[in-house]
């Protein structure tokens, strides 16, 4: 099984830490599930013109190709002007309308305030629903006082990422289970 940690954005640091921490937890609880971080800060991922993922070179092909290898998906977003990033947006573009079916997706969301604590629910969980993922209903939602030189000191929240990647492997193996013995 792969668990991808996907960090939306390509400035900050307190959305990779959050998604890292997720993948270290899956890591150690899981040992036999395989995890890999996409960081968009570090690729240069070409902007959607409509062709199918695959027709992609380079470091967008590599991040394509690596999200729909994935079992578990972990989608990392900071909260920018009330609303996703444009890199987290462009990726979902990037990706085939079935790209999620199939798979788990985790959310966590980093924000400067606590006002934008719905915008994961109404944003980001009805493009994940278009494109057919299988929701962890319970998201983190992670505020600038939980993180310190970039460590989460938030017990809380890490509590709540622990739960995150419980319950995206507990949902994971179960679909697996079902889709087995349905055939």
């Amino acid at each position: 099984m792969l668990a991808v940690g996907l960090s939306g954005t390509i400035v900050g640091s307190k959305t990779k830490t959050a998604v890292e921490q997720t993948l270290t937890v899956l890591r150690e609880k899981y040992p036999d599930i395989e995890t890999t971080l996409l960081d968009l800060g570090e690729y240069d991922v070409q902007f959607s013109d409509g062709r199918n993922y695959l027709d992609y070179e380079g470091d967008t092909g590599v991040v394509t190709k690596t999200i729909m290898d994935a079992d578990i998906l972990v989608i990392g977003t900071p909260i920018f002007q009330a609303s996703i990033p444009g890199t987290l947006k462009n990726i979902f573009d990037l990706l085939p309308q079935n790209a999620f079916q199939g798979k788990v997706v985790g959310i966590i969301a980093t924000a400067g305030s606590p006002r934008h604590y719905l915008v994961p629910e109404q944003q980001l969980k009805p493009i994940l629903t278009y494109l057919k993922a299988r929701i962890v209903q319970s998201y983190v939602f992670a505020e600038e006082q939980d993180f310190f030189r970039k460590q989460i000191v938030n017990d809380d929240v890490k509590f709540r990422i622990e739960r995150l990647a419980e319950d995206a492997v507990l949902l994971a193996k179960t679909c697996h289970h079902l889709e087995e013995t349905q055939v």
